[in-house]
């Protein structure tokens, strides 16, 4: 390649075009001149290296001297004045200057003469560095590409020569790479290195063509690696040169004024190469990990690099933030080289990305787990998806921070945590409380991955939003396993326990989360190690024969490679058990469960047989004896001994298909019947009814029995042509739920699949309709499949509500999507695509606004997306209804919802006018339809002829006819033609009959009638419809009539409607007939009511199936508590006491009453008086809610009413730590630090969650506190949800005012260490530091007890038994004042927002009354040391016993918002507000400490975050302001942190989750923080100077330009 090729090479193509021009040669000629490179040098002349110094001083060529580097400027001004274009010829002479730095980087007085080049060039403004630098960094990444390339290609073509060739040897100091760039790889002035360095090569010895091959490969081998060596130390030598040079004319280009893009661009490059500086391409290492490279041009260019980085992040010239250092990844960098100057860089980018980092992280974060205290799944990651994609949505529970601080996830990244680590510990942590408290499957669903072993090979992938691996699934389930074995061995009685983890035990291994061979292997290492002692029963046999008929375990068991060891292991947990009762049932179970798996191993493989218990297998025959001799021919299972119980057990895991047809035998022992009351031709046969099977001999049968009897009892109850009994009915839903997580189907998608024609029968949609109805609601709630079940229900709705007839379904579905619509307490979408307008009723509709408002208001919207998806789903729902709310029920609205209502006109008064207008021809077809003498036949010639706009007047028209005296009208007439037209007009004549009834009350009372004389007269013509004649439904008219409340009469007809003694007495039939509200105790045949007699004639009339659990007064149940609230919201708080006191007992059938209380306690806080409290209170069954002891006395009416004591709160906390909080493991570490702080927090031993410490459970066979059956607790859910609701129900009943309320909960967390280390425990003394005239340490090593003042106050809790206290947690008192921090703020965000409020004026009270804060003669220094130290996490402060009230109270904060929903965020601003002037870094801190953490969760809301910016902004202003009123100067230095963290938060929020290197800030936000700057002092305007949409001043704006010019080009 001659040099004019070269140096084309080495240029931009931009540039090649000038190559021709005359300008370019005569450039050349002159830098050649200068450079020493004549003409005379040929253009292939090659500078060919001797083998020593001396022959090189010798042979050096004779060359001429170039002219003194003095005359440059002069030879070079007369050039220029030979062209007239100075623009183009600047262009070709940078060109030429690029080329020439990229050849003779490697010759030193070259290099030197072109950087006293350069530097002429600058002197005379000759240089546009902004283009020139670029270029010539662009050049130089070719230039060592190309370098690379020709090395390897030259490497390849000696290699293969050698390989075909006799061996030659190949002299060492010729070059390898005549493709190069640069002409030699050493040139003058840069010696090469000597023959006897190590790397030489040295002639290899003669070969004799005689010798062996072996021989002639081996030379060959080395003559290869030889080649390959001085290839990479040319390449090294050659790339070090060319970046020194680099570096040099940087530093001389940075000095000038150069463009944010172009000092952006050279960062970026100084940072490539020192992130890659070792890459083997750059002739780093050879394979033998020698390097080749020399130290001493590798420091010269390394510390080159280094100066320019140091002069861009320069705080003075700020040409780069030192952010991007801290996002650069140069501190990860693997082989770090032994240079000083660089090993100085990476600790600073450490110490500021430390600083920076722990503004993103809360406090005590590392004890942030979800506590499954709700029934709402809350992510930790913000993504933006659209509102069809939430139902399948990943869940992410837990993060894991970055270095950064980010919150990270994905399944990748959880495979990369290490085992024990503090981020393990803590997913761990949160799956074993998860398997403890039995959260819903759709959360399990949502957070587990497949097995890495069960993955097709085609989704080998890892998974996105995964936190959790399949090994941390298996600890957490061996974990449990230990757990309850220990438990076990204590005597205490839990079999429920045992149950309930066998259920989600299938569950989890059914999915594949775990790989089941190893977790056999990790089970046995585990009992057979540390836990050697605790295997005594048949537990874990019992519990592993439940999945032995899983398809993965029974491949492990049959096909698997180990096999035979898996199954020698799985047998190896048998145990004899000689002392249990032999006729207790689970004793029996138990001693015959080893017998039961044993046989099943033997039916799965012949390989495995020698290793059976052969004792076992005899024992086998038991229970076939057993079976043929009593169970067989068992028929009374209602009285089976305890013996009989367990031996149907054993059957259930040997026999399943047996026992399932026994027992499908006893469900239709009593024989069939024909339905009575049919024409003859409508012969229909129907079950007679038995007792249903208890739950006490379901509970024990095996997983397999209870699949297998779901699939027949689906046969029988929606396939078969024969009515099933209320038994098997009710037998099926017990079996669901009893195991909600292995035996949940969704009916409705399982029907379908079975026969898509099944849901066209009448017959099945009814009974499946009223079995979600009255028995599995709130299982498909605990399941989160509501929205889903609503979705299908409203397509039924959709379908029948314009066809004629087909009312019963309709009522029914209608009925069912109140409950679950009223069910819901999480955003939902009322059309499954989120699209076009709803398919509601009218009713649903409103129900539909009711429960939005009610959501929003008592548990706020969690997701700020859903916020967006707010408006449309009200502006769906509106584009259907004409419905308008009164102001009494919009004051009480959440103001969200009530700013998009309060605006709709009112249309009622148009209706009015529109009945009036159509009453003449009204009351004429009515007079005609409805007068006793009127033709039957008549009715179908109204139907065929009257248009609908008339017809949704026929009941008004009715009620006028009447008149008060109902015999005036033909009752037949109007009750057919009720029937025979479609439900859509039913509800249409409801609506106007209740417009048209309350507009002639209005009338009557005119004429001077009076009130109770038009109220008897409307009492009769309803009682007419309602309860003499059943023609319209009840609870439809009900919320007709409440919706109406803006007219006085409404709620007072609604009140006598629900206090009928028609009603009362029907409510009272309904409540004999259903016996106890708990169904799944009912032992007792159930009584079949008759259709007409449970659905009245409206809905009975031609139907024919019978009910099952329907009746017109359950159809009340959703409807009452909705009365209640109008009733409240019109101050009618007697009335609704009446209505609560009149059908209390019948609200026990609500299968949501505990939520009911909860709601209504938190949407009316602030509203109600204490005795209405009470009333509410006594709908729930007080004996079975776990309130604290002392509760009763707070809330009795009787004296005057005070704030309870502090230890009630304490107490309460404390419950909440117990059953709530996710409990700490004994290898667990509360700490975010090493060393004594894990000893400390581990020195106890956990009790069983939920368990008190000490005690043991004998007894009965009943669930413990800590572990109720689901079917126990429907309502809320599970007991974790139980102990929380009802924590939050008992502060809402307190009658004294939220400020005291929270008054209280702040002083107890604020001195909760002093307390507890007082107590005793072996902390006497020490001092936490709380009280405000303690002496503060300026340092955290003066945190320890030894260096306090004696004299420092500790403040104790009054009225606390701190000793017992601690016993009663079975926590450290360290452990357990970290754990009450969280708990406190758990309680606190399930609380209305008056609480919230309270909370943040009081933490600002406490923060501002800190004495040392506003201590004037305290320095800057000292303070913000101090604050360093009093804002340290509790779990640190807990080692030295130090907390401080700061600490506790921001840590408070951080465990309240990390619960909080993200729309009640918006009001944490409050804190900052009160906090405000801020006067001092040291309260800066304190607001940057507090709101900064919360910034990361709001990136996703655009709005808040600006807010949330904004604010903290401001307080910087406070403090750095042009007019700040500081006590004393601060350097702008100081808040270096600060400024990293604001850099870093906005790329976090431009990018939408954790910084790339792509990320950007948005430009509205870097136009917010332009603003503020501009109130800032000029030194801190300079920090955050490329915060700024100014592209000459910003690298971020100029980022944003470029990327716009690019997309337009």
């Amino acid at each position: 390649m001659d040099q004019s090729q070269r140096i084309v090479a080495a240029t931009p193509s931009s540039s090649r075009s000038y190559q021709f021009h005359p300008a370019h040669a005569a450039i050349i000629d002159l830098f050649n001149l200068y450079l020493g490179r004549g003409n005379r040098q040929k253009p292939d002349e090659s500078v060919r290296e001797p083998p020593n110094k001396s022959q090189k001083r010798v042979h050096s060529p004779n060359r001429d001297l170039p002219p003194r580097n003095e005359q440059f400027i002069l030879d070079f001004e007369q050039l220029q004045s030979q062209f007239n274009d100075p623009d183009q010829l600047r262009t070709i002479t940078e060109s030429v200057l690029i080329s020439l730095v990229v050849q003779c980087s490697n010759h030193a007085p070259r290099a030197e003469f072109l950087l006293f080049a350069l530097r002429t060039l600058c002197r005379i403004s000759y240089i546009n560095w902004d283009t020139f630098l670029p270029s010539l960094l662009s050049s130089v990444s070719a230039a060592e590409a190309s370098i690379s390339q020709g090395a390897q290609a030259a490497a390849t073509a000696g290699s293969s020569a050698t390989s075909s060739q006799s061996l030659v040897p190949v002299p060492s100091n010729h070059s390898t790479n005549p493709t190069s760039l640069l002409p030699s790889a050493h040139g003058i002035g840069s010696p090469s290195p000597s023959g006897n360095e190590p790397g030489s090569v040295t002639a290899l010895p003669h070969v004799k063509p005689s010798e062996n091959g072996q021989q002639i490969a081996r030379a060959g081998l080395i003559l290869r690696e030889t080649a390959r060596r001085n290839s990479q130390r040319i390449r090294a030598a050659a790339i070090n040169c060319l970046r020194q040079l680099s570096c040099k004319i940087i530093l001389i280009g940075v000095e000038f004024n150069l463009k944010p893009v172009t000092h952006a661009e050279i960062f970026q490059y100084m940072m490539n190469w020192l992130v890659n500086w070792d890459k083997r391409d750059l002739g780093a290492e050879d394979s033998a990990g020698r390097s080749w490279r020399s130290e001493k041009t590798l420091a010269e260019w390394l510390r080159s690099c280094l100066d320019v980085i140091w002069l861009l992040v320069e705080e003075g010239a700020s040409r780069i933030p030192f952010y991007e250092l801290l996002r650069s990844g140069l501190q990860f960098i693997e082989n770090i080289p032994d240079d000083e100057a660089l090993f100085t860089l990476i600790m600073e980018i450490h110490r500021r990305r430390d600083a920076m980092a722990k503004h993103m992280l809360m406090l005590d974060q590392n004890l942030h787990c979800p506590s499954f205290g709700t029934n709402r799944i809350v992510s930790q990651i913000t993504a933006n998806v659209s509102v069809e994609s939430v139902a399948h949505l990943r869940h992410s529970p837990i993060t894991y921070p970055s270095v950064l601080g980010e919150p990270l996830y994905g399944e990748d990244l959880a495979m990369s945590i290490p085992k024990g680590s503090l981020d393990w510990e803590r997913a761990v942590r949160c799956i074993r409380h998860a398997i403890r408290t039995t959260p819903s499957p759709d959360w399990w669903k949502r957070v587990l991955v497949v097995a890495p072993c069960y993955r097709p090979s085609a989704q080998a992938t890892p998974t996105p939003g995964a936190v959790f691996t399949s090994d941390m699934i298996c600890e957490a389930i061996i974990d449990r396993i230990v757990e309850l074995l220990k438990l076990t061995n204590s005597d205490a009685n839990c079999w429920q326990e045992w149950l309930a983890f066998s259920d989600i035990f299938f569950f989890l291994i059914k999915s594949g989360c775990t790989d089941f061979v190893d977790f056999i292997d990790k089970l046995v290492l585990r009992l057979n190690g540390v836990d050697n002692h605790i295997l005594r029963t048949n537990h874990v046999t019992w519990l592993l024969a439940q999945i032995m008929r899983v398809e993965l375990v029974m491949t492990a068991l049959n096909s698997d490679a180990k096999k035979v060891e898996t199954t020698r292991k799985i047998l190896s947990f048998h145990r004899e058990d000689r002392n249990s009762d032999p006729n207790n049932p689970q004793s029996v179970l138990l001693d015959f469960v080893s017998s039961c798996q044993n046989l099943r191993i033997w039916s799965l493989s012949t390989t495995t047989r020698a290793y059976l218990n052969n004792e076992q297998l005899l024992k086998g025959k038991q229970i076939d004896e057993w079976w043929r001799n009593k169970g067989e021919h068992m028929m009374d299972y209602m009285n089976m001994d305890d013996r009989s119980i367990g031996m149907f057990w054993v059957v259930s895991y040997t026999m399943a298909q047996p026992a399932c047809e026994k027992v499908m035998n006893w469900l239709s022992s009593a024989g069939r019947a024909e339905l009575s009351g049919l024409q003859p031709n409508d012969r229909v046969m129907m079950t007679q009814e038995v007792n249903p099977l208890p739950m006490s001999l379901l509970s024990g049968f095996s997983m397999n029995l209870c699949l297998k009897l779901a699939l027949q009892m689906e046969e029988a109850l929606f396939v078969s042509q024969v009515v099933p009994s209320i038994a098997m009915v009710e037998t099926y839903t017990r079996l669901l739920l009893i195991s909600p997580h292995s035996m949940f189907r969704s009916h409705f998608s399982q029907l379908a699949q079975r026969n898509a024609s099944l849901l066209s029968k009448p017959g099945v949609t009814l009974l499946v309709l009223e079995i979600l109805n009255y028995r599995l609601l709130p299982l498909y709630r605990y399941q989160g499949k509501s929205k889903i079940l609503m979705y299908d229900v409203t397509k039924i709705i959709s379908a029948l509500k314009g066809k004629r007839g087909d009312h019963r379904i309709f009522r029914l579905a209608e009925n069912l999507c109140m409950n679950l619509i009223l069910s819901l307490r999480d955003f939902f979408s009322v059309k499954r695509d989120g699209k076009g307008p709803t398919e509601f009723t009218e009713t649903l509709n409103r129900i539909t606004i009711m429960t939005l408002a009610i959501t929003i208001k008592t548990r706020g919207i969690a997701d700020a997306d859903h916020l967006v998806y707010l408006q449309t789903m009200v502006e769906q729902i509106l584009a259907t209804s004409q419905h308008t709310w009164s102001e009494k029920t919009l004051r009480h609205f959440p103001s969200l919802l009530r700013d998009t209502l309060i605006g709709r006109v009112n249309k009622r008064g148009l209706l009015i006018q529109a009945w009036q207008q159509a009453e003449t021809t009204v009351i004429n077809q009515c007079t005609q339809l409805l007068s006793p003498s009127a033709e039957p036949a008549y009715v179908m010639t109204y139907l065929s002829h009257s248009f609908p706009q008339h017809r949704q007047y026929l009941c008004a028209g009715a009620c006028m006819l009447m008149q008060g005296h109902p015999d005036n009208i033909n009752s037949a007439n109007l009750a057919r033609v009720l029937r025979e037209v479609s439900p859509d007009e039913v509800t249409a004549n409801i609506y106007t009959l209740v417009d048209v009834l309350l507009h002639n009350v209005h009338l009557d009372l005119q004429k001077g009638h009076s009130l109770e004389e038009v109220l008897k007269k409307a009492d009769a013509n309803l009682a007419f419809f309602f309860w003499t004649h059943e023609m319209l439904p009840l609870d439809i008219f009900l919320l007709s009539l409440i919706d109406r409340d803006d007219d006085p009469h409404a709620l007072i007809i609604a009140i006598k409607l629900l206090e009928s003694q028609y009603l009362l007495e029907r409510i009272k039939q309904y409540s004999a007939n259903r016996g106890p509200p708990e169904h799944w105790l009912v032992t007792q045949v159930f009584k079949r009511n008759e259709l007409q007699k449970a659905l009245g004639n409206h809905l009975s009339w031609k139907d024919r199936y019978p009910t099952f659990f329907d009746d017109i007064a359950a159809r009340l149940l959703p409807v009452i508590p909705l009365v209640v609230y109008r009733l409240i919201e019109n101050d009618a708080l007697d009335a609704a006491y009446n209505v609560l006191g009149t059908h209390s007992l019948f609200l026990a059938y609500h299968p949501l009453r505990f939520s009911f209380v909860r709601d209504i306690l938190a949407y009316f806080y602030g509203h109600l008086p204490g005795n209405f409290v009470l009333r509410i209170l006594k709908v729930l069954d007080l004996s079975k809610i776990p309130f604290s002891e002392s509760f009763p006395q707070f809330i009795s009416p009787a004296g005057p009413a005070v704030c309870p004591p502090l230890e009630y709160f304490a107490s309460l906390l404390l419950n909440l730590v117990n059953n709530v909080i996710p409990p700490l493991s004994s290898s667990s570490n509360c700490s975010s630090r090493s060393g004594s702080m894990a000893d400390i927090l581990n020195s106890s031993a956990r009790p069983p969650h939920g368990k008190t410490a000490g005690t043991s459970q004998p007894g009965p066979a009943n669930a413990s506190e800590g572990q109720k059956a689901f079917y126990q607790i429907q309502d809320p859910g599970t007991y974790t949800q139980l102990v929380l609701e009802t924590a939050v129900i008992e502060i809402l009943s307190l009658p004294v005012s939220a400020a005291q309320i929270v008054s209280s909960l702040v002083q107890i967390i604020v001195n909760i260490q002093s307390t507890l280390i007082q107590s005793g425990n072996g902390f006497h003394g020490a001092a936490n530091g709380v009280g405000q005239g303690s002496v503060l340490p300026t340092s955290p090593s003066g945190g320890s007890t030894d260096s306090m003042s004696a004299s420092r106050s500790t403040c104790v809790i009054p009225g606390i038994n701190a000793a017992s206290f601690v016993s009663r947690s079975g926590y450290t008192c360290q452990q357990l004042s970290c754990l009450l921090i969280q708990a406190c703020g758990l309680l606190l965000a399930q609380l209305p927002p008056d609480f919230h409020m309270q909370l943040y004026l009081e933490a600002s009270r406490v923060i501002r009354e800190t004495w040392w804060l506003k201590d004037g003669k305290r320095s800057e220094g000292e303070l913000d040391s101090a604050v360093g130290y009093a804002l340290m996490d509790p779990t640190w402060a807990a080692q030295d016993n130090t907390s401080t009230a700061i600490g506790n109270i921001v840590a408070l904060l951080h465990a309240f918002f990390s619960n909080l929903p993200q729309e009640w965020l918006d009001g944490t601003h409050v804190i900052i507000k009160n906090l405000r002037p801020v006067t001092s870094v040291a309260m800066l801190r304190v607001a940057f400490r507090i709101m900064g953490p919360l910034l990361p969760r709001l990136s996703n809301t655009h709005t808040l975050f600006n807010k949330t910016l904004t604010l903290l902004l401001s307080t910087m202003v406070d403090v750095f302001g042009k007019n700040a009123q500081t006590i004393a100067p601060v350097e702008a230095s100081q808040i270096a942190d600060l400024i990293d963290f604001l850099h870093h938060i906005i790329h976090y929020e431009g990018q939408g989750g954790a910084v790339q290197t792509s990320s950007k800030p948005r430009p509205d936000i870097l136009a917010l923080i332009g603003r503020a700057a501009d109130s800032l002092r000029p030194d801190v305007q300079h920090l955050l100077s490329h915060l700024k949409t100014d592209p000459n001043s910003s690298i971020y704006a100029a980022a944003h330009q470029n990327t716009a010019k690019t997309s337009t080009s």
